[in-house]
């Protein structure tokens, strides 16, 4: 599978792991229940771990294992919720999480800039055919008119 990470595709090496199937080595990406469940055991595994978070979630439950992590997926389950960039600005901005933030699912390429400008900076799109409309998204504009996150 392939994704755009900061600004270049590339293949990836995660795996989401569904909440009732075991962990194994790799590096993977867990629910918010299970890194709550399971947290110590996760921490002490062979592998990168990663974190999905879902816009019900609440970063602040997350904080606590952020030295931990390697990557924050904020997965999109449908369009038209925005909370992910609100989600996303507070991991870069309160919680000054440097790693990979990456979105995921029901997010459109004309959607890209404007993540990227609140700490996104991996991709991995619904339909990965969409992969080179996802990128050139990232330079829809050249001027910024306010600060942010890039």
């Amino acid at each position: 599978m392939q994704i755009i990470k900061d600004n270049l595709i590339m293949n990836d090496t995660w795996r989401y792991i569904l909440d009732d199937t075991g962990i194994g080595e790799g590096d993977v990406i867990v629910s918010l229940s299970i890194l709550k469940e399971s947290g110590e055991t996760l921490l002490n595994r062979k592998g990168k771990l990663g974190i999905r978070i879902l816009p019900d979630d609440s970063v602040a439950s997350v904080a606590g294992y952020l030295p931990h992590l390697t990557l924050v997926e904020l997965y999109f389950p449908e369009l038209a919720d925005g909370r992910l960039f609100s989600h996303a600005w507070l991991l870069r901005n309160r919680y000054h999480y440097p790693g990979e933030i990456r979105a995921t699912g029901d997010f459109l390429p004309d959607q890209v800039f404007y993540l990227s400008r609140v700490g996104v900076n991996s991709f991995h799109p619904e339909n990965t055919q969409d992969l080179s409309a996802t990128l050139a998204g990232l330079n829809d504009f050249s001027v910024n008119y306010q600060p942010s996150v890039n």
